[in-house]
């Protein structure tokens, strides 16, 4: 009389498995695609702050962002469009003034400083490149202009709301070369909330209406 079988139920269920995989998770692919998107974006970003327009490849952010270059061109079509996202500034503004006025100028310190350790993307430095890039970069400007300065003169109370943006956004323009360009030994070397005690005194009366009007 034959043996009675020894595989457990578990294991039968195994079999069924290995037959029946399961279906990819639908869900994962987007993510997948969004994670690309920002290799690309951020490996833009690297490019076109150390080279000219036209010294600037697909082929050479692809290969920094680990893709093919027709991926590139899948997500954002053509240089010129790719250049145009990483000049935009519109959701760099919201993250760094994102914050009552009261205590604006510390989450913008402490905004910065967590870019310069990899927490977060840059959020503004990147203008500072912008000259490399003749006419387009005009446009980058324009967009700092519009989508920075302006952005936050809006919220300011008060008389010469403008300039006070200006030199605002100067303040922390400042703080970010010092960390990215300038290696400063004596600033890196403090906890960002130190950092954030010594430049909230310069920046919270620009925001709040202590300085002077506009000529």
């Amino acid at each position: 009389m034959p043996e009675p079988s020894s595989a457990s139920p578990r294991s039968a269920r195994s079999r069924t498995t290995s037959k029946n995989p399961p279906k990819p998770d639908r869900q994962a692919r987007p993510r997948d695609a969004d994670a690309r998107r920002a290799d690309i974006l951020a490996a833009a970003r690297r490019a076109f702050a150390r080279h000219a327009y036209a010294d600037t490849t697909i082929a050479a952010i692809a290969g920094d962002a680990g893709v093919s270059p027709a991926l590139v061109m899948k997500y954002y079509g053509t240089k010129e469009h790719l250049f145009t996202q990483v000049f935009t500034f519109d959701s760099d503004a919201t993250a760094l003034f994102d914050a009552p006025l009261d205590c604006l100028a510390r989450h913008m310190v402490l905004h910065l400083l967590a870019t310069q350790r990899g927490q977060t993307r840059d959020p503004i430095l990147r203008i500072a490149f912008s000259r490399h890039h003749l006419e387009l970069g005009g446009q980058a400007r324009a967009n700092f202009r519009t989508q920075v300065i302006d952005a936050l003169a809006a919220r300011l109370p008060g008389a010469g709301a403008a300039l006070r943006a200006e030199m605002a956004v100067g303040v922390l323009l400042g703080l970010a070369a010092l960390y990215a360009t300038v290696q400063a030994d004596q600033l890196t070397q403090l906890a960002p909330d130190e950092v954030a005690d010594l430049y909230v005194p310069l920046l919270q009366p620009l925001l709040c209406g202590e300085a002077p009007a506009d000529r």
